[in-house]
């Protein structure tokens, strides 16, 4: 996986989660997202856009419009060859609507389908393709469907993963903080790898950070679990874990930190044990998350802006004048005692027609996430940020 743009994508994982803390008004309830999934859409578009568009579209992909297909293509290759990751693209357009053969020619391989222009039919179409690419975690695509519709651009991913050391379930009823008084699916795990657990200062505090290794092997994907100061805004505790777990910043690990509390939710100790070597144990909680994403509400942390206000930037895709009509994303993601699994299907429509923007509101170390954490799932080889999220509502017991 080239790294530039393994760091460009990265940027833009920080840069959304910075916006979204910020702006959003669901920030109390939690998100989940992927820009490994906005990404290569983007740069398709780039590829056959021209003017102010252009420029947009590759401010907001960290590279050249001019070598954006062939990193997307790239990327989404190296993305399916991913230990437990599924990548997939689709392209369907209306019959009557001509293609540039250069720009097509260089779209990945992936599906291809006619838009028939009927309503039920094209949603039908649509759906099955994303739950057959997610194994079902997204049953819906994220676009609307029917005579407005005279191009779809899709992507879709899908991350399977099963813990190396499974955690055992365990109910926690928290006696303090936004989750004091409820009873939630806590897991807990013991091991003896202190390197595991590290500790790192960001520009607004400090955060520690647990990576929880999927199973061994080649090209897998690891879970880091983020937690920061109480209060500490979400977009200050994710661009923190994305810079260390992409190695922009320094940390600690357990093993190199003094007893006493040495970071969020950390505290060290030197105890009595039977047996030789480190002691780690985690306490954390199960979740389960879903979010829909409305790209166009921030289109131009996207580049979408001039793309979305009129027709005409895309000569590079279609003689026809397009204009982006619609760009969503919808992802979930799943942490429980056996593994973690995550899905996110994104898709951008376009149209003939002026687009519609909407807008939507031993020594022991221990380790205790009892308040709102950030997640960061990252492929292991090249340190991509796969999917990112923010758990303020994990899961209860029934």
């Amino acid at each position: 996986m080239d790294n530039a743009t393994v760091e460009a994508v990265n940027r833009l994982t920080a840069r959304w989660a910075a916006r979204w803390s910020a702006q959003s008004a669901d920030a109390a309830e939690g998100t989940v997202f992927t820009a490994a999934g906005v990404w290569p859409l983007l740069a398709l578009l780039a590829d056959g856009a021209d003017g102010p568009a252009r420029g947009e579209l590759e401010e907001a992909l960290g590279i050249p419009a001019g070598t954006a297909a062939g990193a997307a293509g790239e990327l989404l290759a190296s993305l399916d060859g991913v230990r437990g990751l599924r990548a997939a693209t689709g392209l369907w357009t209306r019959r009557d609507l001509p293609l540039e053969a250069g720009w097509s020619g260089r779209l990945p391989a992936g599906a291809r389908a006619v838009l028939s222009g009927d309503e039920n039919t094209d949603r039908k179409a649509l759906d099955a393709w994303a739950a057959d690419r997610t194994g079902g975690l997204v049953e819906r695509m994220p676009v609307e469907a029917g005579p407005g519709a005279d191009l779809v651009l899709a992507s879709a991913l899908a991350l399977h993963l099963t813990w190396e050391q499974p955690f055992a379930e365990r109910p926690v009823r928290s006696a303090h903080g936004p989750w004091g008084g409820r009873s939630l699916r806590g897991l807990a795990l013991t091991h003896a790898f202190p390197e595991r657990v590290r500790v790192a200062r960001g520009p607004a505090g400090p955060v520690t950070l647990l990576r929880v290794p999927g199973a061994p092997g080649a090209r897998g994907v690891d879970v880091h679990l983020v937690l920061g100061e109480p209060g500490a805004a979400p977009g200050d505790v994710l661009t923190a874990g994305i810079s260390e777990v992409t190695g922009a910043l320094a940390s600690s690990t357990a093993g190199e930190l003094p007893d006493g509390g040495a970071g969020p939710g950390l505290s060290l100790r030197t105890v009595d044990s039977a047996r030789p070597g480190p002691v780690v144990r985690v306490g954390t909680v199960a979740f389960d998350i879903r979010a829909e994403h409305d790209l166009l509400a921030h289109a131009a942390l996207f580049g979408l802006a001039s793309a979305a206000a009129r027709p005409g930037h895309f000569p590079g895709v279609s003689a026809v004048p397009l204009a982006v009509g619609s760009a969503r994303q919808s992802a979930v993601a799943r942490f429980h005692a056996e593994g973690f699994e995550a899905a996110a299907v994104t898709a951008v429509g376009m149209s003939r027609g002026a687009a519609r923007v909407r807008s939507y509101r031993v020594r022991e170390a221990a380790f205790e996430v009892d308040r709102p954490f950030g997640f960061l799932a990252v492929d292991r080889e090249s340190g991509l940020v796969l999917f990112a999220g923010w758990i303020a509502d994990p899961a209860t017991l029934t």
